[in-house]
């Protein structure tokens, strides 16, 4: 065997199936360097693209998405625009996560009773300029 990784050693380092490699491989998302006697092998690299899939599933994109963005050329205006307004929304779901975590950090430590009045708590919480 060369350089390749088998199937089993590439879904158990990504952490998913082996039928979820395969699938995307049918989808054009990853690609299989060659087989091993009946099974497939892939180049290491294989598992940077799969971190970029896990990544952009948990962004909330579709597989149809990711596999346009995996295909796309500087040129692809429309992809751009989408990416920045996907973008966009990203950066007020960590606003809102940052203002829940910071919450919950107050609240490990805070001695206002009920926890959830607390008025430092509940600021935290608030939109900036609300």
């Amino acid at each position: 065997m060369g350089t390749g990784l088998d199937i089993a050693d590439v879904a158990e380092r990504a952490g998913v199936t082996a039928s979820a490699l395969r699938f995307y491989e049918r989808r054009g998302l990853i690609a299989s360097s060659g087989r091993n006697g009946l099974r497939r092998t892939f180049d290491p690299d294989v598992l940077g693209r799969l971190t970029l899939i896990r990544c952009a599933q948990d962004a909330g994109f579709t597989l149809e998405q990711i596999g346009r963005f995996i295909a796309a050329t500087p040129q692809d205006e429309e992809l751009r625009h989408q990416l920045g307004g996907r973008a966009g929304e990203l950066d007020e779901e960590i606003a809102r996560l940052t203002r829940m975590r910071d919450s919950l950090r107050h609240a490990r430590t805070c001695t206002h009773s009920p926890l959830v009045e607390c008025p430092e708590f509940k600021s935290r919480l608030l939109l900036p300029g609300t």
